[in-house]
């Protein structure tokens, strides 16, 4: 059906149109404008407008407890502690606690936002004229005047009791997030700085599980070693071993070229962790001629009769030296740990 159609009573221009309403030359559709302002209780009662305000300040409040109980939940409650919560059965009272805790810290705070915005800030409707995307400097220096204007009518300066609550609440909120780094893994401590070596740990051959002699170790061999008393059934086993790797090389002493290489050595015998410190590739690969090992992941060269020094690649430092001797039962044992910590490098290694 077309304009034409319409009888002429029934159109808008002709039943008139809300005070307000602007009409375009040759529209027949008038502008509705906007409905008249009706005023809240809180703008004409002070009274109210106060009991607002403590509502919305309560809710802040709130917020900041809960994140206090999100905080000493995650701190005090075990993690295989179960609790029954009807409807839902038995469940972990940690994971009850937290998600009980953050969902009222969140809820508060965004309840209190919108009670505040909907019963003290202005709920004036302000109609605008579309503009081009560019702004002038007027338009510039307007929105400027709204957003002070919004600012004074928000209260915020005014009424400090929701001011500071509703910092309060966003402050501790973030709280939650920095304890829950707390699960990104156990806090290492000196884990990355010991390995299972300590003085007076033999020597054991990972092929014959038999402690090492250093008749076992012919000049130019390669020989993969680790400590005394580790098991292959220890649920720690892969954990240890990690760091604990051992290869053994017997040179000739003359072709020894690190003094401290040859005073850790025993009868040319040297030891040297079998952990890559480029990424922490198991190294395997050994050239009797240059004395030389290769990391098959990245071809990270060192050379044994060098203090395990890089010569080739990405790896970073020199390989540790675990310190062994001969001890009165003519076998292999270790003189303590590697003297710095094993594969590759990290931040606080030092």
């Amino acid at each position: 059906m077309s304009s034409q159609d319409i009888p002429e009573e029934t159109l808008p221009s002709a039943q008139g149109a809300h005070e307000g309403a602007v009409a375009t030359a040759g529209d027949p559709f008038a502008d509705p404008g906007l409905p008249p302002h009706e005023h809240r209780i809180q703008d004409i009662d002070e009274q109210a407008a106060r009991r607002s305000e403590r509502v919305v300040a309560m809710l802040f409040t709130l917020s900041m407890l809960a994140t206090v109980g999100f905080i000493a939940s995650y701190v005090t409650l075990p993690v295989d502690k179960n609790i029954y919560v009807f409807p839902i059965g038995h469940i972990s009272a940690l994971n009850f606690a937290l998600g009980l805790t953050l969902g009222v810290a969140l809820f508060c705070i965004g309840a209190g936002a919108v009670h505040w915005a909907r019963t003290l800030m202005s709920d004036v409707e302000v109609a605008d004229d579309r503009h081009p995307i560019e702004a002038s400097p007027e338009v510039k220096a307007k929105v400027m005047d709204d957003f002070r204007q919004g600012a004074e009518e928000s209260g915020l300066g005014r009424r400090k009791l929701i001011r500071n609550t509703m910092f309060g609440a966003l402050a501790l909120l973030p709280l939650s997030a920095v304890v829950l780094f707390r699960d990104l893994g156990p806090l290492p401590g000196t884990k990355l700085r010991k390995t299972a070596w300590s003085e007076g740990k033999m020597l054991i051959n990972q092929n014959t599980m038999q402690p090492l002699r250093p008749e076992d170790v012919q000049v130019g061999s390669l020989t993969f070693a680790m400590p005394e008393g580790m098991k292959e059934e220890d649920h720690d086993f892969q954990q240890e071993i990690a760091k604990a790797a051992l290869m053994i090389v017997r040179l000739r002493p003359e072709n020894i070229k690190d003094k401290r290489s040859l005073d850790w050595s025993a009868d040319g015998i040297v030891a040297y962790s079998k952990i890559c410190t480029h990424v922490g590739c198991p190294i395997s690969l050994y050239e009797q001629q240059t004395h030389h090992v290769l990391c098959p992941c990245h071809q990270s060269t060192f050379d044994l009769s060098d203090g395990g020094r890089v010569i080739f690649g990405p790896a970073g430092h020199a390989l540790p030296q675990l310190r062994i001797k001969v001890n009165d039962k003519g076998y292999l044992e270790a003189m303590g740990d590697f003297s710095e910590p094993v594969g590759p490098a990290f931040w606080e290694r030092g």
